[in-house]
């Protein structure tokens, strides 16, 4: 039944792309749009197959830094979000400064860190970071935090200590939550590292965005924008595929 009506869900969405596709194109054969400035969907898709091995090169570098990016800011919002639970001062000292730091414009930030860090992966990767380590962070912690008190006091009456219930309750019941925070920082983490190839860099998303905008290449433009969606959905269908099957080995044990 779920299958089903995610099928049906499915379906809605592809209905919605393909005709807002079609009212696109039909707009730009009526003259009512300049194709210059808003090239049609069949000159994006044309643009596409025509630049496709060098996208596809530039997709790479991408793709290794945001993947990069986002395996370091796990590791380091775990960290964090775990340390907040352990340690009541340390939630009060930095949760605020986490919720703080949304405030900062990322975009920003990306000329300094090309500024001290130079022009190759470093910056990208440490922007990546900064942008995903929050969600990751934030939505781990409220999920510990919102584990029912019940279960980790049983579990204590059982003999098990703060490391034990960490590993055996925790973090198995603070999987939503860190899947959750995980669907947002791939998205982001995929963005980001395009942004900081706009400040600087050699290969890219960005970097190629930068070119045919220059050139005034529109509808490679576009063809770009579409891909970076294409790579966010992908992203976001494998992460939805680890959850089902982390949740239900956790639930089956």
């Amino acid at each position: 039944m779920k299958k089903l009506k995610s099928i049906k869900n499915n379906w809605q969405s592809l209905s919605l792309v393909a005709g807002t596709a079609l009212l696109w194109q039909l707009i730009s054969l009526a003259g009512l749009a300049d194709p210059f400035i808003l090239p049609p969907p069949s000159a994006v898709i044309s643009a596409f197959c025509k630049d496709f091995q060098l996208i596809a090169s530039h997709s790479l570098t991408t793709l290794v830094q945001a993947f990069i990016g986002l395996g370091i800011s796990i590791i380091l919002g775990y960290a964090a979000a775990i340390g907040m639970d352990r340690f009541s001062w340390l939630q009060k000292a930095l949760y605020p400064l986490l919720v703080l730091s949304q405030t900062v414009p990322y975009i920003a930030i990306a000329p300094l860190l090309v500024l001290w860090l130079g022009f190759g992966m470093t910056p990208k990767i440490v922007l990546v970071c900064l942008i995903c380590f929050f969600p990751i962070a934030v939505n781990v912690y409220d999920g510990i935090r919102g584990i029912r008190k019940e279960y980790i006091d049983e579990f204590n009456v059982l003999g098990g200590n703060w490391l034990e219930s960490l590993i055996f309750v925790k973090l198995p019941l603070s999987l939503p939550g860190f899947f959750s925070a995980i669907k947002i920082a791939g998205a982001y983490s995929i963005v980001g590292a395009v942004i900081s190839e706009w400040i600087g860099g050699t290969k890219g998303i960005g970097v190629y965005m930068t070119r045919v905008r220059k050139s005034y290449e529109f509808d490679k433009m576009f063809a770009v924008i579409l891909l970076i969606s294409l790579l966010s959905l992908g992203l976001l269908s494998i992460i939805k595929i680890i959850e089902r099957r982390a949740i239900k080995y956790v639930e089956e044990k």
